[in-house]
């Protein structure tokens, strides 16, 4: 027998690229995927399944390898996190709340997207998921990457998208018409500036365009949250929405440094929200080792997608490669990055 991910299994590159894609790209669940196996008379078990996904997943740990060092090799990182129920940690109640995290890098073309679940929030998984890299971090304001991003040679970058929809929401709450309005027009003005890159390739040049523009809008903005900061109380909703942007407002307008790097972190969070949208179908985690499989399996596709793969063609050729790679070199002509688009 040829060799296979599936040792001695039945499971054929294709069908296992079918289940794969099927649960992680379309948010099919196993026992639905069951069923419609049984519609056509394939006696194919959930737990089969599950066993397989976890063997799968188990497989590609040397491409994990590679898409981490991949990761912290870009100019710049990015970082999020969602909650994720998990059944069977130890010492833990099956309702108690785990999180997938989401690191987004690599070189300019050919990013990464890398999944990595844990049991916990706190700032030794995000050290984790950083590992020695330098450069820009570019998060939201949780206050542990505050911590992590403390260290020698990391410079930490916020995210307008989150600064913004604070004042988005004071809007909708505001009993005053248009309270919030100014600081979501120059917010979008902001936004307006990155349209620029096209026509200005050259990385210096961007960022000397770019600051020329953004640095006087910056101005105004900063002067009328200073001014409401003043006016309104900080509990409500606009004055928590000017309260965050102030004390964000040094990592806030750290993007304007570097040409790789956008007011928002809107590409990582696109990256988890195929695992948002598939919670809600197949609502937990099975096992701790389900749910590090499903960490694994997430970052292949994500980054296949990331670099204009289809993901289901992508693991039938990844799946029929990978038990038959013998070197560095046959890995890397098998990662997403490498492969031809389409």
């Amino acid at each position: 027998m040829p060799k296979a991910i599936i040792d001695k299994g039945i499971a054929t590159a294709g069908l296992l690229a079918y289940v794969v894609s099927s649960k992680f790209c379309d948010g099919l669940p196993l026992y639905r995927q069951e069923k419609q196996f049984a519609r056509i008379g394939v006696d194919l078990s959930r737990r089969t399944m599950a066993d397989w996904m976890i063997g799968t997943a188990e497989a590609c740990a040397p491409l994990m390898e590679l898409l981490e060092s991949r990761l912290r090799s870009g100019p710049l990182l990015q970082l999020d996190e969602t909650t994720v129920q998990v059944l069977q940690e130890e010492g833990r109640k099956d309702t108690t709340t785990s999180y997938m995290w989401v690191a987004r890098g690599g070189p300019p073309g050919s990013s990464v997207i890398l999944y990595h679940y844990a049991p916990s929030r706190s700032a030794v998984e995000a050290e984790r998921l950083l590992g020695d890299y330098r450069g820009p971090v570019q998060t939201d304001g949780y206050e542990v990457y505050d911590k992590v991003c403390a260290r020698a040679g990391v410079e930490h970058v916020g995210c307008w998208a989150h600064a913004r929809r604070l004042f988005a929401d004071a809007k909708k709450v505001s009993a005053k018409a248009g309270s919030a309005d100014e600081a979501l027009s120059l917010i979008a003005r902001l936004y307006a500036v990155e349209g620029d890159r096209a026509t200005t390739p050259d990385d210096a040049q961007f960022v000397a365009h770019r600051r020329s523009k953004v640095e006087p809008i910056l101005a105004k903005l900063r002067a009328w949250l200073e001014g409401k900061n003043d006016q309104v109380p900080p509990s409500s909703a606009l004055g928590k929405a000017v309260g965050y942007a102030l004390v964000q407002w040094p990592k806030l307008i750290r993007y304007l440094d570097h040409a790789a790097l956008t007011p928002d972190t809107n590409a990582c969070e696109q990256a988890i929200r195929p695992f948002v949208v598939g919670r809600k179908n197949w609502l937990f985690c099975g096992s701790p080792r389900g749910a590090q499989a499903s960490s694994t399996l997430y970052s292949i596709i994500e980054t296949a997608k990331a670099n204009g793969l289809e993901p289901y063609w992508y693991l039938r050729k990844l799946l029929d490669g990978l038990p038959t790679a013998a070197s560095p070199e046959d890995l890397l002509r098998l990662a997403p990055f490498s492969s031809p688009k389409g």
